[in-house]
């Protein structure tokens, strides 16, 4: 839908997909994205469509590549799009802060998705002290619409100021749905590019100049633009001052506490810089100012600071720093939600607070008899839980204490019990194997344990090599585990430059990670993680071996090979014992399968479908219980 050329039309889409329709809508030329939620989808969309809109789409094998890439095309006069998490931001941050400096042709715009409350991310990070640390112009859509007009407009802005342009969204932008009139999609005439012997990209201190009069003219810009909205009484004495997805949830607390017709709300859009003009007379009258944002206080810091330096009054602040505006978890921590904002509203005013929680204590305790806890874990089938199985066993049976360290993926629950607890670290994609070049020169020390690093197939590409290069150049002791799924498995199933498939679908010779390791002369054994014995032994005989070292534990992801040939496994009630038996309910209690989570009161009851998984059980269990059904059977 997002996608139809029918201008005037109202349809309802996410958030990420109106980014994509707002680019479209810009005739955004080149896109290009390391994946991550929560706007993975934004590139998703536009990859789609790359051949109708004839637009070149790339998953970059990182996102540092990615913006440098984009960066490329928009010096050769092309508009183009980049797209990532707010991690994803910080692996930019070497080139993100030259960038600034030569200029741009082609509009160039950023997409950010930031995570409050971490529903997909490893941490909370606040993107937007990029935007201030690299002075350039940053915009925060509130609505689903205005990440639409937002994303379309900040094309216009970067060519107008010659400068690239952030787009800070949220998850609940990116994965809400909303109301909004599509505009038409401009001709692309034909056209070609071309660099000229005159041109430089150049970053050289003396720019540093250029960069400040490129923000002086976004910030005249920002003080006419449409998306800064002051609603409310205008001579009110308190103001909320809010941006993003907080601005609605303050106009809901506002009419919730009653206070709408007492209270202003300045819903700020365009943050950095701020439109100094615009704030100073919206708030000429006010007396206090109450903040709502998330996650950092980063408006509340920024203005309390513009009113210190141009400000004619003393005001008093509330947010944050206060204590009176808080995220779910304290100040800064979590989202933001109605009744937050509500709550933090009545303790400015001391009024009741109209948020009325009801008693559920009796009602929590029937659920929680009732109603089994279900933990975060691996997919049924899921590789990797037999890739962690194995390097448990391995360490056990060489009996030095071996530990493994690992970073960002669906294999970061090997910190949890789907994963035996192993992790010791996770930090960021390539972390692990970063960290296990410093403990693998230990050994001069007198450290005797043995090193793992534990990556995913994507991740080996997007940030592990360099530290693969540094092993060998160092010599550092440590084993690196590629665990080989063959997609980008946390994101959707995106593919990478292993897989033989680019972001558009074409196919492509794929870079096999052992011919990549064995270029770099490190010696690369590859087993199949469903094979345990077999995998065990590969593991047990590199831990008999000094230097850096790869074993690659190749199987496709269960759910991608679901798709394709489904395997049923079926438990035999009369030949499982459950906790009764030799294995001591291994499947469940030790081996960790969502699918198998059974004791003796349960197996009964757990008789006829298992899960269409990997099969590890079936070779495990010791009374054979388990076994390959037919499918049809199994339907039946």
């Amino acid at each position: 839908m997002f996608n139809v050329n029918q201008p005037g039309k109202r349809v309802i889409l996410t958030g990420n997909e109106a980014m994509a329709r707002g680019a479209l809508e810009a005739g955004v030329d080149f896109c290009t994205s390391y994946p991550g939620s929560p706007c993975v989808e934004v590139a998703d969309c536009l990859f789609k469509v790359s051949d109708s809109h004839n637009i070149y789409g790339e998953w970059s094998t990182n996102e540092i590549v990615a913006l440098e890439a984009a960066a490329a095309a928009s010096f050769a006069g092309l508009r183009a799009l980049c797209v990532m998490k707010q991690n994803g931001l910080a692996v930019t941050a070497d080139f993100l802060l030259t960038l600034n400096h030569p200029g741009i042709r082609g509009g160039l715009v950023i997409v950010v998705g930031d995570d409050p409350g971490a529903h997909s991310s490893i941490n909370e990070m606040d993107s937007r002290h990029f935007a201030r640390m690299a002075e350039i112009p940053l915009l925060e859509p509130a609505t689903v619409e205005e990440a639409r007009d937002m994303t379309r407009w900040a094309f216009e802005l970067s060519e107008q100021i010659k400068a690239y342009v952030i787009v800070r969204v949220t998850t609940r932008i990116s994965h809400a749905r909303g109301n909004l009139v599509l505009e038409k999609f401009p001709a692309k005439a034909e056209r070609k590019v071309k660099v000229e012997p005159w041109d430089r990209f150049l970053c050289v201190a003396p720019m540093h100049g250029m960069v400040h009069s490129r923000l002086e003219q976004a910030r005249l810009i920002f003080e006419k633009s449409p998306f800064n909205v002051y609603t409310g009484p205008e001579d009110a004495k308190t103001v909320v001052a809010a941006s993003g997805p907080a601005a609605l949830y303050a106009r809901e607390a506002l009419e919730l506490t009653g206070l709408e017709k007492k209270v202003g709300l300045l819903k700020l859009a365009a943050t950095w810089p701020l439109p100094r003009e615009t704030i100073l007379e919206k708030l000429k009258n006010a007396e206090q100012i109450i903040f709502a944002e998330e996650t950092d206080p980063f408006l509340e810091q920024n203005l309390t600071s513009l009113l210190a330096l141009y400000g004619r009054k003393v005001y008093r602040y509330f947010g944050q720093f206060s204590g009176h505006i808080s995220g779910q978890a304290g100040p800064g921590l979590g989202e933001l939600n109605t009744d937050l904002l509500a709550s933090g509203l009545s303790k400015v005013f001391g009024l009741d607070n109209p948020v009325k929680v009801p008693a559920t204590g009796h009602l929590r305790s029937i659920l929680k008899m009732s109603i089994p806890e279900r933990e975060m874990t691996l997919c049924s089938g899921c590789p990797h839980r037999a890739s962690f199985w194995a390097l448990k066993i391995a360490l056990e049976m060489d009996g030095r204490q071996g530990f493994v360290l690992g970073d960002i993926g669906c294999y970061t629950l090997g910190a949890a019990k789907s994963g035996f607890w192993l992790l010791r670290s996770i930090m960021c994609m390539g972390s692990g194997i970063g960290l296990a070049n410093g403990f693998g020169q230990l050994h001069r020390f007198g450290m005797n344990q043995p090193v793992f690093a534990v990556m995913g197939d994507s991740t080996f590409f997007h940030a592990c090599l360099p530290a693969l290069v540094n092993g060998y150049y160092n010599s550092a002791d440590f084993i690196a585990v590629v665990l080989d799924n063959s997609l980008t498995a946390m994101t959707g199933g995106q593919p990478h430059p292993g897989v033989g498939l680019t972001a558009t679908g074409s196919s492509v010779k794929p870079l096999h990670i052992e011919d990549v390791t064995a270029g770099l002369g490190l010696r690369t054994v590859i087993a199949d993680p469903h094979r345990i014995d077999d995998t065990v032994e590969s593991i047990l005989e590199l831990l008999q071996e000094k230097g850096p070292r790869v074993v690659v534990l190749r199987k496709e992801c269960a759910l991608a090979a679901a798709k394709r040939e489904r395997k049923v496994y079926q438990v035999k009630a009369l030949q499982c014992a459950g906790s009764e038996c030799g294995c001591n309910n291994f499947c469940g209690r030790v081996f960790g399968c969502p699918a198998i989570s059974m004791t003796a009161e349960s197996k009964a009851l757990i008789s006829d479908i298992l899960c269409t998984g990997c099969g590890v059980c079936a070779a495990l269990c010791p009374r054979r219980a388990i076994v390959e059904a037919d499918l049809t059977e199994a339907k039946n």
